[in-house]
């Protein structure tokens, strides 16, 4: 009997005092969320984003996880001080962690615990506080905020305004939104967002919002333009063809200067309040997940009949590829109603005439490549395995842009009906790296998310950098992907790990990949259950 989902909690953490780890500067601290599975390995969750320059960092990116209150969940708060662009933070200077419960959070609301280092020594005087709320409603409010005529807080150039949304609590103001920085502007337009309700205001539409205007600077040391305060029933008369203004008021300079009257304007173009849809309301509401499997049957690989090759099936029926497709399948077939799965194979000669295939059915079978559930991408896999001669080179951008074909005849409906998976197993380093990027960016404006598991020793340096997770990747021609749909996993990391491990690690980005693409399209699920009225009660 799987746990009962009790509720989702949303984490806002923030930090004082960190260690300082640079030199000439102050760190650029991140925090990471790992938590412990049934099997006691730590797996992450999450991260939110880095502050530059800042030993004292709120973070504006919060953590949503389910709680069980019948299970103990443990979590594990890391701070890094982040100076380079790759995803692992082993390269990273570790500024502190915090190890509690969920539990623990929940019931102090508010927990502010001192970091520890690994050596479980203080990590000096620094702290972390973790604030915990249930979410209850799952409306959002989207945003379109520009300014006017800020004052000018640089000598050299004009000032590089951004914003901060506070929600109020009874303990004070809390960070709810964090906008990004648009570069020597007095007259800023910031690009659109969301802000969910509870986030914002708790729901409550008269509740008091404040809303500040700095003028970033490198070394930290934000400088304050101007603030106001309002409430979402006066942020909602905003319309683009009347906005909502604000004055900034800056109380220090209002103090100081006779005849002061404002540091500039804020004009809310947009207040939206909208029904969000969550992963399980699409699920739930008809949207069938399309699962593809592509095996890698290059030379690299080794002869399968030896003990050394990847593709060796040992006398226990098993080997990497199989783990793989066996861990992410079992999952995944759950969410796709007639269980039949499209396998494929690449990089290998295929009987009759030995050309070289990049994307050829493991049943051999081009107008139905199809396999019956999990048990017969398996089958097919074996009964393939020793028909093909493995060769190479190892392309890829066949068998994406074959799986998109596909998502892009869903797009066609009007609804959120079709999102597909596409599963790549392989042992090594992509030959067609250029053409896969294309594929990957044209790949990003579908429904559909990719899955590289990575098996065997090779050096995976590519694949980190398809996994977009530092920066969206861009195609040959400088177009930038619209969103990071790949998410790749050594499966060396999983080898001593339970089998829910890799899968977990795998899958979890598609819930979030699957709702980012059906909001920004708007689709909605095609059996919705009943919205609740945006405006008024959820």
């Amino acid at each position: 009997m799987a746990a009962q989902c009790v509720t989702k909690v949303e984490l806002t953490v923030s930090c004082e005092n960190l260690l300082d780890k640079d030199i000439g500067s102050k760190s650029d601290p991140l925090c990471v969320l790992l938590m412990c599975s049934s099997e006691s390995q730590w797996y992450e969750v999450g991260r939110t984003e880095k502050v530059q320059n800042c030993l004292s960092p709120k973070f504006a990116q919060k953590f949503v996880i389910d709680y069980y209150f019948e299970i103990v969940q443990k979590l594990k708060f890391g701070i890094y001080d982040i100076d380079n662009k790759t995803v692992d933070l082993n390269d990273d200077d570790f500024l502190g962690e915090l190890e509690c419960t969920l539990g623990q959070v929940v019931s102090s609301k508010k927990l502010t615990r001192p970091l520890a280092l690994k050596n479980k020594k203080p990590a000096g005087k620094g702290t972390i506080t973790i604030s915990a709320e249930e979410i209850k409603d799952n409306r959002v409010v989207n945003f379109e905020v520009g300014a006017r005529k800020l004052d000018n807080k640089d000598f050299f150039g004009k000032s590089d305004p951004y914003l901060e949304f506070y929600r109020q609590t009874e303990s004070g103001w809390q960070l709810a939104h964090r906008t990004e920085v648009v570069n020597n502007n007095l007259n800023p337009s910031w690009k659109p967002f969301r802000i969910p309700l509870q986030s914002l205001c708790g729901g409550d539409m008269d509740k008091s919002i404040k809303v500040e205007c700095y003028d970033y600077d490198d070394d930290g040391s934000h400088d304050l333009i101007g603030s106001f305060e309002t409430t979402m029933k006066r942020l909602q008369d905003a319309s683009r063809t009347s906005p909502a203004e604000f004055e900034c008021i800056n109380s220090k300079k209002k103090q100081k200067k006779k005849g002061y009257k404002n540091s500039g304007v804020v004009c809310v173009k947009l207040c939206q309040v909208v029904k969000e849809y969550t992963f399980l309301d699409y699920i739930m509401g008809g949207c069938q997940i399309n699962f593809t499997v592509a095996v890698d049957f290059t030379g690299s690989n080794g002869d399968p009949r030896s003990p050394d090759s990847l593709h060796y099936i040992s006398p226990q029926g098993v080997n990497e590829y199989l783990s793989a497709i066996w861990s992410v399948g079992n999952v995944v077939q759950d969410y796709d109603s007639d269980k039949m799965f499209p396998a494929f194979g690449f990089g290998a000669q295929i009987p009759p005439t030995w050309q070289v295939s990049h994307e050829f059915p493991l049943n051999f079978n081009p107008t139905s490549p199809f396999c019956a559930g999990i048990e017969g991408v398996v089958e097919a896999y074996r009964v393939c395995l020793p028909q093909v001669k493995l060769y190479g080179p190892t392309n890829f951008s066949p068998i994406i842009n074959h799986v998109a074909c596909f998502a892009k005849q869903a797009l066609q409906q009007t609804t959120a009906s079709q999102y597909y998976v596409l599963l790549i197993i392989t042992d090594g380093v992509i030959t067609d790296m250029d053409a896969t990027r294309d594929a990957i960016v044209n790949a990003s404006r579908l429904p559909m998310s990719i899955i590289i598991v990575g098996v065997g020793a090779a050096d995976f340096s590519a694949m980190e950098f398809l996994d977009g997770d530092d920066g969206h990747l861009s195609s040959r021609a400088g177009e930038a992907a619209l969103r990071d749909i790949v998410q790749f996993v050594p499966f060396r990391q999983f080898q001593n790990a339970p089998r829910e491990a890799l899968a977990k690690s795998v899958l979890a980005e598609v819930p979030s990949q699957l709702m980012d693409f059906f909001r920004t399209m708007k689709l909605n699920p095609p059996n919705p259950s009943p919205a609740p009225n945006a405006a008024g009660t959820p």
